[in-house]
C-alpha cells in the first residue's frame, strides 16, 4: 500500500535526528509490572535495556527503552515505542514484520511503520541494519517470550 506522499532524505533524516536528540520514549519505568530485556551489539555502542507493559488482553500500554545507543539506534528504539502502544501482539508483531521486511527490500505495508519509514534507506548501508532493529529485536522478544519483569 503506497504513502500518500513520498518520504524524502531530508525528511528522513530530519525525523531520525529528532527522535536522536530528543527521544521521548528513552527511560528506565520506574513502575512495576514491565517485562525486560537486554540487548547489546560487538560492533557498535549500542547497549540498550528494552521495557513492556502489556495490559491482562497482551494489548501494550507503555514502551520504553534506555541505554547507550548510536543515532540509528537511539531513533529506532524510540520510534517503536510510539509505535507499539495501543496495539495487541498480533498487530505488534506484524509491525515489527513489515519493518524487517522494509530494511530487507521485501515487499511490505509501509502504513503501518509510520515515521519508521524514514530509515527505508538502511538497507543500502548494510553494517547500520544491526543499529536500526538492535531495539525492535528486543521488543520482538518480549513480545514472542515474555522476559523478566522490571
Amino acid at each position: 500500500m503506497p504513502t500518500s506522499f513520498e518520504l524524502t532524505p531530508e525528511m528522513m533524516r530530519a525525523i531520525i535526528m529528532d527522535h536522536y536528540s530528543s527521544p521521548r520514549n528513552k527511560i528506565t519505568p520506574s513502575a512495576d509490572g514491565y517485562l525486560n530485556v537486554h540487548s547489546s551489539s560487538v560492533n557498535c555502542i549500542d547497549d540498550i535495556d528494552v521495557y513492556l507493559k502489556l495490559d491482562e488482553q497482551g494489548k501494550v500500554v507503555d514502551a520504553k527503552w534506555n541505554g547507550t545507543a548510536c543515532a540509528i539506534s537511539t531513533a529506532s528504539s524510540d520510534i517503536i515505542c510510539d509505535l507499539l502502544i495501543g496495539h495487541d501482539k498480533v498487530d505488534a508483531l506484524n509491525i515489527i514484520q513489515q519493518y524487517h521486511h522494509m530494511l530487507h527490500e521485501e515487499p511490505y505495508d509501509d502504513s503501518v511503520l509510520e515515521e519508521a519509514n524514514a530509515f527505508k534507506n538502511t538497507s543500502k548501508q548494510a553494517a547500520r541494519i544491526h543499529c536500526a532493529t538492535i531495539g525492535w529485536d528486543a521488543f520482538e522478544e518480549l513480545l514472542k517470550e515474555g522476559h523478566d519483569h522490571a
